[in-house]
């Protein structure tokens, strides 16, 4: 496989507690486990790596024990970090609360991840057959954005950026998106951030309008919908609804991250995007059968699980269509 996957996105520390449900105001809960494990960008990051692609990470880190605790599981993966950590600021956190239904509710505090500028980036070139991962995380913060923006804007044209606006889309500046939607070669969202952007409707239309009205460089668009699967528009008109698998879910946290890595890193290799986009619902489910954020699987176990025989144990979700909001 030739280039890399540069990561200019933001990885802070989780605190995972697992609960029966979320408490009402007022009152306290238990938590049935509870976790220390790298978090944000990383869980992308891990899910690209394990699938064979060649990842860094040109993002800030922090100088403190947050920033330590993500070094240390940066090596254990393989991840290079690009630029030196702050030396005025520890990484941030997230307090990640995964109820038995598998959902999840985030608190986080940020850090060094949302501080960047152009002569912290000056250590991340890229090169020939690199791919670029931009996060929506890094654009809502104040002390980041405009610096990503601007590097961005500089990319040389034949290098893919892949963006993800992430759940916090609503804090980044309309003017900041549009920049970076501009420069986008893959979006990667889901179906509340699709409409976010291009208004509500069906996902075809939608997907049509995202390319046509806010990534005219784009490739492709791609609009996750958890357990259905995802739905693929290419620039030259054709589309496809990609159908999901259905598996026993215990922790949902990450699933998104999993998705991007795992089909960009099937990009990178060549494998044309409707299979690509197969490829990471695979990735995606296995991941949520799994506890902690960074639970992607290996490339190895993809093509187990999608040439297992017992199709009643990860059969093709069946629901219907799904819609934005």
């Amino acid at each position: 496989m030739s280039g890399r996957l540069v990561h200019i996105g933001s990885a802070v520390v989780d605190y995972v507690y697992h609960i029966d449900a979320l408490p009402e105001p007022g009152t306290e809960k238990t938590a049935s486990s509870h976790a220390q494990v790298a978090g944000g960008g990383f869980n992308m990051m891990v899910a690209a790596s394990r699938t064979g692609m060649n990842v860094v990470f040109g993002g800030q880190l922090g100088s403190g024990r947050n920033g330590d605790f993500l070094r240390a599981a940066f090596a254990a993966e393989g991840i290079a970090t690009l630029t030196p950590p702050s030396p005025v600021m520890d990484s941030g956190n997230c307090v990640a609360m995964i109820s038995g239904d598998a959902e999840r509710t985030f608190v986080s505090w940020p850090g060094a991840e949302s501080v960047l500028s152009l002569d912290m980036m000056a250590p991340v070139r890229v090169a020939p057959g690199d791919w670029v991962f931009a996060s929506g995380y890094t654009l809502s913060y104040v002390g980041s954005r405009d610096a990503l923006a601007d590097w961005i804007e500089a990319l040389p044209a034949e290098i893919p950026l892949v963006f993800d606006p992430t759940p916090v889309i609503s804090e980044i500046p309309r003017a900041i998106l549009d920049r970076v939607l501009a420069h986008t070669s893959w979006l990667s969202c889901n179906t509340t951030e699709a409409g976010e952007i291009a208004g509500p409707g069906d996902v075809e239309a939608i997907a049509a309008r995202l390319l046509s009205n806010h990534c005219p460089s784009a490739e492709g668009v791609i609009i996750r919908a958890g357990a259905k699967g995802c739905f693929v528009r290419l620039a030259e008109g054709t589309a496809q609804a990609v159908p999901g698998f259905k598996v026993a879910a215990v922790d949902t946290n990450g699933a998104g991250d999993t998705h991007i890595g795992a089909f960009v890193s099937a990009l990178s290799r060549g494998v044309p995007p409707f299979e690509a986009a197969s490829y990471a619902n695979a990735a995606a489910a296995l991941s949520v059968t799994r506890h902690g954020g960074s639970s992607a699987p290996t490339e190895q176990e993809i093509q187990t699980f999608l040439s297992h025989d017992d199709r009643s144990v990860h059969r093709p979700e069946a629901e219907g269509p799904f819609m934005t909001a």
